[in-house]
């Protein structure tokens, strides 16, 4: 067989393993992590999903091999806690007997201990100890570790990663990057360190030199242990690229693999999580640098999703191994459907940070555009019905083409009717944000893997109750969506008025100066969008705050774009009425203004379209209703209950 991808389905011997291909599932925290920081089943499934679905290698995150020093909720591995082993174990064969190779990742988080508590205020019974004394950004102190405690961690590292080879573990990675404690030593920023572990760079690289040390003892020769680290910390006042090398340097001759990251969590998170406002693949750079400079094998990651790039990357030298997470969560099936050249079927991460806000707000995983995450344990298979029926589906949005696809993998025989020329329901509209490619991309996606797996598709169809009944089906999934709220505002149905749904189809209209009446999610995108394209925006919003309605980790890297792109902000201000200069409106005290602009771009919101609904809610026996024809969410509900929709019938 003629691969299409060749390099990136080339197995790779490191130490004395040999991996099946150069696609590695890069450290994602687990969900259900017992009170007693054990691992719990749903997580051993989300750890086996992404075995199952081909990676090289899959890596347990984050095992903190010191409690005394760092006692954040993440998982502990010790003989002393009853069912520790026994839970690594367990998930170390899950991974294994699907053909990959099972790591985890050995870290403490230093001064940054609590990270990812749900629960804030318990940081304050944390010891927060790091290289030297000082004062965290949020007030916290941080305590200075005694050579005492460095000697106990670094022997903790060596006990844990002798564990987990004990578990049947055939990988160790050493987190030494994003601003965790080896991290910390060998920043200039937090290391002030006047002993053998500060100052030049050769004494805080020895802290890591240490760990590593303390490790291979335990592991013994062969033994593959991957170290991570920021190739740069990507600020004023950390290490840069060019001591990004020399850490390297003094660091190959006790790793198998290099993988560079880049930066740190508190100071650029969307950096080392590269946003949707970066080019995939930003932080390669770092990689193919530090590639030049050592003989060891080196593994790139930041955003990569696309076979295409990885492939490039592994055949031009940049790497020898890609590393992904966010990827494997939209589609833990990419590394199999690469190695069989069925890339066109790659479901693309959105890089919305739905998966890492849902850990922080509810210790839990998500994806936008994968059911399973977080429910692995629910069942990863579509089971045939035993009773195939004629299902119709009224709506071709992410929700119904998710729900179509799922009922004929059941073996039912699927109707799916688009009331326009095209799928993908509101992610038509993505197309021209090249940031939010991908979303129009889904819809495309999943418009092919509907046609693939039987679904019959009428373009230019809308569906009613009489058509409903005339076609005779058993089940129903009305999948409707909602449509652009344009409130009675004098002028607002003017010609130089675009409703954001419709931007993509009427974009030559907007002139050079704009409005965005509206700074919730989609105004706020739009306007950086158009400020990205070199018009003067003006974003009007009736509430405090913009973005109400994006997710915690999104929202403040887009309000940073929005500052960064000179966006001239109106809070507390509602629009009273819509000229040909601009949009007139009243302030928190009634004070009435005009917001110049020849443009305006209507982002109010969208509202169910219930009236469907209610004409197409008793036209069949079985009926469900689902995505934003129920109320107006996001593409996350849609995806989930079309799922759920399609297993029902």
């Amino acid at each position: 067989m003629e691969r299409k991808y060749p390099n990136l389905c080339k197995p790779i011997k490191i130490g004395n393993v040999t991996f099946r291909n150069r696609m590695f599932s890069a450290p994602m925290g687990g969900t259900d992590i017992t009170a007693d920081c054990t691992i719990g089943p749903a997580s051993t499934a989300f750890y086996e999903l992404r075995a199952k679905g081909g990676a090289g290698s899959v890596t347990v995150s984050e095992v903190v091999v010191h409690p005394k020093t760092e006692a954040s909720h993440m998982y502990h591995l010790d003989l002393q806690t009853v069912g520790s082993l026994a839970s690594f174990t367990y998930t170390a064969d899950a991974i294994r007997r699907h053909g990959a190779i099972a790591s985890v990742e050995l870290s403490h988080s230093g001064q940054y201990a609590g990270t990812y508590l749900t629960d804030k205020n318990k940081k304050d019974g944390l010891a927060q100890w790091g290289p030297s004394i000082g004062v965290r950004p949020d007030g916290r102190e941080v305590k200075e570790l005694t050579q005492e405690l460095i000697d106990d961690i670094v022997k903790a590292y060596g006990d844990t990663a002798a564990l987990a080879k004990r578990a049947g573990f055939e990988m160790v990675m050493v987190h030494g990057g994003h601003g965790w404690l080896i991290n910390q030593f060998l920043s200039p920023y937090f290391n002030k360190r006047t002993d053998k572990y500060g100052g030049s760079l050769e004494n805080r690289v020895r802290f890591a030199q240490e760990v590593l040390d303390s490790v291979r003892k335990a592991v013994g020769p062969g033994f593959p242990i991957e170290f991570r680290f920021s190739g740069s910390e990507l600020f004023e006042g950390g290490y840069d690229l060019a001591e990004g090398v020399e850490i390297a340097k003094l660091i190959e001759s006790r790793v198998d693999l290099l993988h560079v990251s880049a930066g740190t969590y508190q100071r650029g998170f969307g950096l080392t999580h590269p946003s949707m406002f970066l080019p995939h693949g930003s932080n390669v750079c770092l990689a193919a640098e530090i590639k030049k400079h050592v003989s060891v094998p080196v593994a790139t990651l930041g955003g990569l999703n696309d076979p295409e790039m990885m492939e490039e990357i592994i055949a031009s030298g940049k790497a020898d191994v890609v590393e992904m997470a966010r990827a494997l969560l939209a589609d833990h099936e990419l590394p199999q459907k690469v190695m069989s050249n069925r890339d066109k079927d790659i479901v693309k991460c959105l890089r919305c940070f739905t998966c890492m806000a849902e850990r922080a707000m509810t210790s839990t995983r998500r994806c936008t555009v994968n059911p399973l995450i977080g429910r692995e344990l629910g069942g990863t298979e579509i089971i045939p019905a035993a009773t195939p029926r004629k299902v119709l589906v009224a709506g071709g949005g992410p929700g119904g083409l998710e729900a179509a696809i799922t009922a004929a993998k059941r073996g039912h025989k699927v109707i799916l009717c688009e009331k326009s020329d095209e799928v993908g329901g509101i992610l038509k509209g993505e197309q021209a944000l090249p940031f939010k490619y991908e979303m129009y991309e889904l819809g495309v996606t999943l418009g092919k893997l509907a046609e693939d797996a039987g679904v019959e598709i009428r373009l230019n169809t809308t569906v009613t109750k009489e058509y409903v009944e005339n076609e005779n089906v058993d089940a129903l999934i009305i999948a409707v969506g909602s449509e652009p709220l344009v409130p009675l505002i004098l002028g607002l149905d003017g010609d130089n008025v675009v409703v954001v749904n419709d931007y993509y189809i009427e974009k030559d209209k907007v002139s050079s100066e704009v409005v965005v009446l509206g700074g919730g999610l989609a105004g706020c995108e739009a306007a950086i969008h158009l400020a990205q394209e070199g018009k003067t925006v003006h974003l009007v919003e009736m509430r405090p705050e913009l973005a109400p309605d994006a997710n915690i980790r999104h929202r403040p890297i887009l309000l940073s774009e929005i500052e960064k792109n000179n966006i001239h902000v109106h809070t507390e201000y509602k629009g009273l009425k819509v000229t040909e200069e601009g949009v007139l409106c009243a302030d928190s005290e009634g004070n009435e203004h005009l917001v110049p602009g020849t443009s305006v771009i209507c982002a109010l919101g969208q509202r169910a379209r219930r009236k469907v609904v209610d004409e197409l809610v008793e036209s069949a026996l079985w009926v469900r209703e689902i995505g934003d024809c129920v109320r107006p969410s996001t593409i996350t509900t849609a995806v989930y209950q079309g799922y759920h929709a399609g297993l029902d019938i």
